[in-house]
């Protein structure tokens, strides 16, 4: 493959992190490389400095035919929809297109463990590359968070293991793609802005198995009907994890032990009291990295150190202060309304709840029954604060923002002492914000900028 990249016309699509990574990787094998990018260039001027810093073309503000046409090899961004005419032009004249993930998988070296699932997947890619990397095995953790895998494949060897968070839009264009351990986490309906069904959702993060042989290993939510369902066309070996039931091999909740079973011998890996993060989601989230860390052959023993050790992910039910008795919890990363609803079961004492952002197609009425057991008031922020109010208006009082530091300030004017305050949008951040991480610090912001006006020292580390 290295070789059929030289003096090759390769156009990648995009102009972000995953756009600019295989620009660098295509130039560094030897291809002639352009990136086009719709977003006008005196936006880009860092992402520009980037390309022509390494002597690569590009065009900005606009895609234009021309490039597409003259390419031999398309690369894009997981942004970028397919349908777009360009591409759909380029495909009819049979000109290969593939996603960052394929391209950079295509030159990477070591073991690769990829984890997708509609929510979930940053904690447990993390926590993976914890228990990897306490194990003492060289680790390097990326793809849909942190670093893209097209900048891990210089720093790749034989014996690296690249622990990878991957999204059903990195998985759609990977014709080879194929990950030694497969995760798969859960599947609820998200991102139907983007597609057409559910079905199609589905069938995008089913990619990640589409590959595998019967040397690899698949690790599957035992809990989850649609992983239960689709499990016999998975031609891999497979391996469960579950938060409530005895698995036939792999992890779960025995009675308040975490524990893994292989056919009739089971190991303790950590009593339930022992793992630090909060919410039953979370439960699963470790018996899921659990089993992929044994399938690695770490030692259950050594896995139940890192757990107790772990202290969770910046904007995913992260604790933020404490303001004369009411708790701040961030979790920006509940973009969706199912990552919303484990947010909000998640704690016992009762929620003034900021929802909203830029609707994905969600159907916020799933959230009624955990908020009318759970939340006390709703405080609403963003381009879908009409569409919510409408479908959950009248289940408890609901207040109107107009920015995360009006939105935090009516939160703890509706809290009393033991009360949460809970980012946990149900929405993406785009409207107002860059993205979710924007969005997380821009409410950690406005809860110590609260807690100074209010004469209460806050000492939560400010990431």
């Amino acid at each position: 493959m290295t070789d059929s990249l030289a003096g090759k016309n390769v156009l990648v699509v995009g102009m972000a992190r995953s756009g600019l990574a295989a620009a660098d990787l295509l130039k560094k094998r030897g291809a002639y490389v352009k990136v086009t990018e719709v977003r006008p260039g005196e936006t880009l001027m860092k992402e520009i400095r980037f390309l022509e810093d390494r002597g690569i073309s590009f065009e900005a503000g606009g895609h234009q035919d021309r490039s597409f046409l003259d390419a031999e090899l398309i690369v894009i961004s997981p942004g970028i929809r397919t349908e777009i005419q360009p591409l759909q032009k380029a495909k009819e004249r049979g000109t290969a297109i593939i996603g960052e993930l394929e391209l950079a998988s295509r030159f990477l070296s070591g073991k690769v463990v990829a984890i997708t699932g509609t929510n979930g997947k940053t904690t447990t890619t993390t926590l993976i590359g914890e228990l990897l990397t306490n194990a003492g095995y060289e680790v390097q953790v990326g793809g849909n968070i942190g670093t893209a895998l097209s900048s891990f494949v210089e720093s790749s060897a034989a014996h690296t293991w690249n622990v990878i968070e991957v999204s059903s839009f990195q998985l759609e264009l990977t014709p080879t793609f194929r990950p030694n351990i497969a995760v798969f986490l859960n599947i609820t309906p998200d991102h139907l802005d983007r597609y057409a069904s559910f079905d199609a959702y589905f069938e995008a993060k089913l990619n990640l198995f589409r590959n595998q042989s019967p040397a690899d290993l698949a690790v599957l939510n035992y809990d989850d009907g649609n992983l239960q369902r689709i499990s016999n066309c998975i031609g891999s070996g497979i391996y469960w994890f579950s938060s409530r039931k005895k698995v036939p091999r792999g992890v779960f909740m025995n009675a308040d032990e975490l524990t893994w079973r292989n056919g009739e011998v089971q190991t303790a890996i950590l009593h339930r009291s022992d793992i630090p993060l909060k919410g039953e989601h979370n439960i699963e989230n470790v018996a899921a990295a659990s089993t992929a860390a044994v399938l690695a052959k770490v030692l259950p023993a050594q896995i139940g150190q890192s757990i107790r050790r772990f202290r969770g992910v910046e904007h995913r039910l992260e604790y933020s202060g404490k303001i004369h008795g009411v708790e701040f919890y961030n979790d920006s990363k509940a973009t969706n309304v199912d990552a919303a609803l484990k947010a909000i079961n998640a704690f016992e004492s009762e929620i003034v709840l900021i929802l909203g952002g830029r609707d994905k197609g969600s159907d916020f009425r799933t959230l009624i029954a955990s908020i009318e057991k759970h939340v006390k008031c709703i405080v609403l922020l963003g381009e879908a604060s009409s569409k919510i109010r409408s479908q959950l208006g009248g289940i408890v009082p609901t207040e109107q923002s107009t920015s995360m530091t009006n939105a935090v300030e009516i939160a703890y004017g509706k809290a009393s002492s033991h009360d949460i305050v809970l980012l946990a949008p149900a929405c993406a951040s785009f409207d107002l914000f860059e993205n979710y991480e924007h969005r997380g610090k821009e409410f950690k912001k406005a809860v110590n900028e609260l807690a100074a006006r209010v004469g209460v020292t806050q000492h939560v580390a400010k990431k």
